[in-house]
């Protein structure tokens, strides 16, 4: 991201600067798929299935060009895989791969969809989803929303919520 990643929030920019093994605690609130077909989907990408609200576990696992996010929610565990490419990143989500494109926006991350594969086939225009990933700094704290939605089917995946972000490595 170059000089953009200087512009994020302080947590942000500490979230995405550790290396290594990392756990984190918060919390979350989960949103249910809004269809069948909707559920169908999150099934396939390892994404919640049931509305919860509570405590959510993160581990991180970062090297120098990849990292693997555990999300510990409260009915759901969901693993993804982000590679760095520049000011892009791909992450391999269930049976998805997800090309976003890395940008700073008054001092938030947000990653926006570019490209998605579905079992390995480009998803056309049309049916590409309408996603928002957006990380904000708190006291002490990553504050994160996510959510994907695919025309006609409905939204797949949403939640929101906070990490803490140890204090110690803030000072």
């Amino acid at each position: 991201m170059g000089d953009a990643f200087n512009r994020l929030a302080t947590p942000v920019q500490q979230f995405h600067s550790f290396e290594g093994l990392q756990e984190f605690h918060g919390e979350v609130q989960v949103a249910e798929p809004a269809s069948v077909l909707a559920k169908l989907l999150a099934i396939f990408l390892g994404a919640p299935l049931k509305a919860s609200q509570g405590p959510i576990r993160f581990e991180l696992l970062a090297a120098p060009s990849t990292e693997t996010w555990t999300r510990f929610f409260p009915s759901k565990t969901m693993r993804s895989t982000l590679t760095k490419s520049g000011n892009r990143i791909t992450e391999r989500l269930g049976a998805s791969r997800l090309t976003f494109e890395l940008m700073e926006v008054a001092g938030a991350l947000e990653m926006r969809l570019e490209k998605l594969h579905f079992l390995g086939i480009p998803c056309p225009s049309w049916l590409m989803p309408r996603v928002t990933a957006r990380e904000t700094g708190g006291v002490h704290t990553l504050n994160f929303h996510i959510q994907a939605s695919v025309p006609v089917i409905g939204m797949v995946a949403s939640y929101t919520g906070y990490l803490n972000i140890p204090q110690e490595a803030s000072e």
